[in-house]
């Protein structure tokens, strides 16, 4: 007997997809707004984490934590959109979170994030498979 027959999300699916949305994208856009405005120091940034094309990466985080973010929220090529998130979520935990080389407290903080970033692709991945839902471009 499949369990999810209990749950009958009927018309408030597509609102749950949409919160689901706004969720995921939320913390890309809160930190990618600034690297727009302070751009240069997300260029040095970048050089300070040995980022390969500093420049081009930060162009490429504004572009994924801003524009890309703006597209998910209003559901617009959702599906393919989530697999790129996915996949820039898994770099930027590696690049950004690389807890294997570290010593000290620096260790669990980035062991807590490079999983948080795991946790944020499944959640990319679950939208790549369902789609945005009804209150979104793509629907329309």
């Amino acid at each position: 007997m499949n369990t999810l027959r209990y749950f009958d999300f009927g018309s408030s699916k597509s609102f749950l997809l949409l919160v689901a949305r706004i969720l995921l994208i939320v913390l890309f856009l809160l930190f990618g707004l600034p690297k727009i405005t302070g751009f240069s120091g997300t260029v040095a940034y970048m050089a300070s984490m040995h980022t390969p094309l500093p420049t081009v990466a930060a162009a490429v985080a504004v572009l994924m934590e801003v524009v890309g973010s703006i597209l998910i929220l209003i559901g617009f090529y959702t599906r393919p959109l989530a697999v790129i998130f996915a996949l820039y979520t898994l770099g930027t935990a590696i690049i950004g979170h690389a807890y294997w080389s570290m010593t000290g407290d620096a260790v669990q903080m980035n062991m807590i994030n490079f999983y948080k970033n795991v946790s944020i692709m499944g959640g990319f991945l679950l939208l790549a498979i369902t789609g945005p839902g009804h209150l979104s471009l793509d629907r329309r």
